[in-house]
């Protein structure tokens, strides 16, 4: 069924002497279609053998040996389909590399390129069967990689957390990642790379014979560009052996389970030695993969989740971000015109955080089903994925159809498990739009883009005021109502829009936690990360020494003490899973976050109304056309807004945006 929406378009470019493309098929038959609901199935098929009737008399031809009643009649019974596909993610076939977006979402020209595109493709693979098999090897290795990453979920949220679970899990991990490693270096890939680069260059000629169009230099592009990524993500896996990527699958099972105890615990030493481990193994695979031995293997580890964009450039704009941060926030402490606090902790006084236990906590079963609610409102689809919890918040994609996220929830307040369940839902609904291709072409870009995505509906939606004028009456019936022991949440029915807005904004000076911390702190959580993990690759700090670098620094940046490791250098699940040199890319998202939400506000005008009156489809699909549907294509956080917004990171917009709301809010200067 969904080939023949495909297919309409190609015969209608056959019957018409124009060109007629695929937003006419949906403006002049499908949406009028759609908009008659009472109209049943005989009727349909009735219109539609009509319709083929007319084409057959105008084309005869492609009547008799192209059209068939069926054809019609399933193609207008899609049409329901396809408007419903359009809430939940891309409809596109297995057999395409090309994203083929729904009906309702695409302008004029997007369709015609789109559709274009999908015919190009199959063109290509036809023309070449050395890129069909390799598509058909690198599908392969991302299903596996998938199966591994299903049971990576099951570890962190479901399985049992004793000694031998984990070293079992590890194995299992291990034996999947050995598989992988080996089909993603299999010798035929390299030649096929090869074979299907001459074959791009052969076809493309075929196709530009009578003169260059739009949508033969996009799928040129496209396809040129999947080739570019798979060569070097070729030559990188390469240069690695199956044994260290079986090392490095037992290691991140083996490291994660220490770390979640030592944190219990607040054991550092008893983390250590994995610790060790896990910097010395993501050194060794740096120096293995890095082809030039100028670059230090910390840029070299930047590079493997921030790609395209050098140290230097981070440097700059985290220096710009630092420079005007710290005058912000002495101003903002020492500001007296504080928000009240209150709200988001029970029975205490005016912004002590403090709740007596099982008297008036949050329920939790209560933010639950609140913090559902609003992500599921703010477009993040639960068909497609599911809401768990875990130790540490996290989103994990199986494939666009399968999108799960966890967040974290405690009686004594509620605004951590809330905003936790929103940022997860930012980059699950990222995932969710991406292309289904199977290949690295429809991948998130980086880390920074991805990060960019759940602090946009996190802080610049979630944080704002008029998202409170559509949540702030929802969070008082939550909690206003019975907690675990059925009690309200006393007083909590009084706190109004405002207060609840700017609750949520406060700046809590004395916060641990980075994934806690308020807008005007957290940059300097990110650069501490960032110094240390740099400075222990680069061997000026040894692992031991690490929680009392991290005491001082907090000292030194945030003025805060720090009673012990839990709350310190064991809260971050990041360095048991190797994801060293990742750190930097929560700034890199926060910047990136603000540039777009900014450029969102010029091109709707009335964003803030649509907000207040819980609308966000025009924000979701603004930020799919902006970011999600190009998935790999750009090659650089820079060059994709360079493209769709005119211009590269400017930290100026994260600044000016945090000036302005924190200046209103503490009434600085």
């Amino acid at each position: 069924l969904q080939h023949n929406v495909l297919y309409s378009s190609t015969i209608l470019r056959c019957v018409f002497p124009i060109n007629i493309k695929l937003s006419w098929l949906n403006d002049t038959i499908l949406e009028p279609w759609n908009d008659l609901p009472t109209m049943n199935s005989s009727s349909k098929q009735t219109v539609g053998f009509s319709i083929y009737c007319i084409l057959s008399i105008v084309a005869p031809f492609v009547g008799q040996y192209i059209l068939r009643p069926t054809f019609f009649a399933s193609a207008f019974s899609l049409t329901r389909f396809v408007h419903a596909s359009a809430k939940t993610a891309p409809t596109s076939s297995n057999s395409q590399i090309f994203r083929r977006p729904t009906f309702s979402a695409m302008t004029s020209a997007t369709a015609s390129t789109s559709a274009a595109s999908t015919l190009v493709s199959s063109t290509l693979e036809e023309h070449s069967p050395s890129y069909k098999l390799l598509l058909e090897k690198l599908r392969t290795v991302t299903h596996l990689e998938r199966a591994s990453a299903v049971l990576n979920y099951d570890r962190q949220v479901f399985m049992p957390q004793a000694d031998e679970s984990s070293a079992q899990r590890g194995k299992q991990l291990a034996v999947l990642a050995t598989i992988s490693h080996e089909k993603a270096t299999d010798p035929e890939i390299g030649s096929l790379l090869e074979k299907s680069a001459k074959d791009l260059e052969e076809w493309s000629s075929l196709l530009l014979k009578d003169g260059e169009s739009e949508e033969a230099n996009a799928a040129i592009e496209s396809a040129r560009r999947l080739l570019e990524l798979e060569t070097k993500s070729y030559k990188k896996t390469t240069c690695l052996p199956s044994s260290i990527a079986a090392r490095k699958a037992q290691l991140q099972s083996s490291a994660y389970s220490s770390w979640v105890k030592a944190r219990e615990n607040d054991d550092f030493a008893s983390f250590a030695p994995s610790l060790q481990q896990c910097f010395d193994l993501a050194k060794e695979i740096a120096a293995l993969q890095r082809t030039d031995e100028n670059i230090s293997l910390y840029s070299q580890m930047l590079d493997e989740f921030e790609m395209g964009m050098a140290a230097s450039r981070i440097d700059e704009l985290f220096g710009q971000v630092q420079e005007a941060l710290v005058p912000l926030l002495g101003k903002v402490k020492s500001s007296p015109h504080k928000p009240d606090l209150s709200p988001l902790f029970p029975n205490a006084e005016c912004g002590q955080e403090t709740a007596e236990e099982g008297k008036g906590g949050f329920p939790i079963n209560a933010q639950k089903e609140l913090s559902r609610t609003l992500v599921t409102s703010l477009g993040y689809d639960p068909c497609h994925g599911r809401i768990d919890t875990s130790v540490h918040p996290f989103t994990m994609s199986f494939s666009p159809m399968d999108v799960r996220i966890t967040s974290r929830f405690t009686t004594s307040e509620w605004l951590q498990g809330l905003m936790g369940t929103i940022h997860e839902g930012g980059h699950a609904m990222y995932e969710q739009s991406l292309g289904d291709s199977d290949t690295s072409l429809d991948t998130a870009l980086s880390m920074g883009v991805h990060e960019s995505q759940s602090l946009f509906w996190e802080r610049h939606i979630g944080k704002g005021k008029g998202f409170w004028k559509f949540a702030g009456g929802m969070a008082r019936d939550a909690f206003a109502n019975a907690n675990n022991n059925g009690e309200a949440v006393e007083g909590f029915e009084k706190y109004t829009d405002e207060d609840l807005y700017k609750a949520v904004n406060g700046v809590k000076f004395d916060n641990l936690i980075r994934v806690d911390a308020d807008e005007l702190t957290y940059p300097l959580h990110v650069i501490l990360r960032y110094n240390i993990e740099r400075d222990v690759v680069e061997g000026t700090l040894k692992v031991e020494d690490i929680p009392r670098r991290w005491k001082d620094d907090m000292k030194s940046l945030l003025d805060v003490d720090v009673p012990n490791d839990t709350k310190g250098a064991l809260q971050d699940i990041h360095w048991s899973m190797m994801a060293i040199g990742y750190f930097p890319t929560y700034l890199l998202g926060a910047m990136m976050a603000a540039q777009l939400y900014h450029y969102c506000q010029l091109e709707i005008p009335d964003l803030e109304e649509r907000i207040e009156r819980g609308e966000f489809t025009a924000v979701k699909e603004w930020l799919r056309r902006k970011v999600h549907m190009h998935g790999k294509r750009y090659k650089s956080l820079d060059e994709l807004l360079e493209g769709e917004v005119g211009e590269k990171l400017n930290a100026e917009y994260f600044i000016r945006y945090l000036q302005d709301k924190y200046g209103e809010l503490y009434q600085v200067a």
